[in-house]
């Protein structure tokens, strides 16, 4: 005989995959060795390129309505160009990584349908909070779906001078005050 606390768990499992089932909501997890965020920074005479590890990701999606939720977090203090000194001034002047040691973006709503298999073109609208604050924002993103895959590839632009952060230009050196991002997440297919 079954302690009552384990029924009560299973019966409580149960029911979500049964709710989820009713739904038709799908669950994508991101997997870091599937998934990279890069960025770019125009500068004179040349261009700043970096990075961003993934710390977690999870995106909730019903193929029957335009419903998505999830959240996808960046570790912001693993943000690297490949040169030390600038990494500094960029983690302590800039992004302030130690106050704010995440990135993420929220979605909460679809513009367009995504194929449950194939590709997809669709505008996904959410939440971006970077140094503790929130921006909304709408992400182009191409979406690819295979019976055991997925991905998602977004570009987008960051008005990060726009949204509070300094610009490090200085006499010599004259730096754009948008940067542009590129995010490709993946991970394993949820099972249909």
């Amino acid at each position: 005989m079954l302690p009552k606390f384990i029924k009560v768990s299973f019966a409580l499992f149960l029911w979500t995959v049964a709710a989820s089932a009713q739904t038709g909501e799908l669950t994508y997890k991101t997997d870091a060795v599937d998934s990279a965020v890069t960025f770019s920074l125009d500068a004179t005479m040349h261009t700043v390129h970096g990075t961003f590890a993934l710390k977690k990701g999870s995106i909730q999606l019903s193929p029957e309505s335009d419903k998505i939720s999830g959240e996808i977090v960046l570790d912001a203090t693993s943000a690297k160009t490949g040169i030390d000194a600038r990494d500094h001034k960029m983690h302590r002047e800039i992004i302030e990584s130690d106050k704010y040691p995440e990135i993420s973006f929220v979605p909460d709503r679809v513009e367009g349908k995504i194929a449950a298999e194939g590709r997809s073109t669709v505008q996904v609208h959410g939440v971006f909070t970077m140094r503790g604050t929130q921006h909304e924002m709408t992400v182009p993103t191409d979406v690819d779906i295979s019976a055991d895959h997925w991905q998602a590839t977004s570009h987008f632009d960051i008005p990060y001078v726009q949204w509070g952060m300094k610009n490090p230009s200085n006499f010599f050196l004259h730096v754009k005050d948008t940067v542009q991002i590129e995010a490709k997440l993946g991970g394993k297919a949820p099972a249909k």
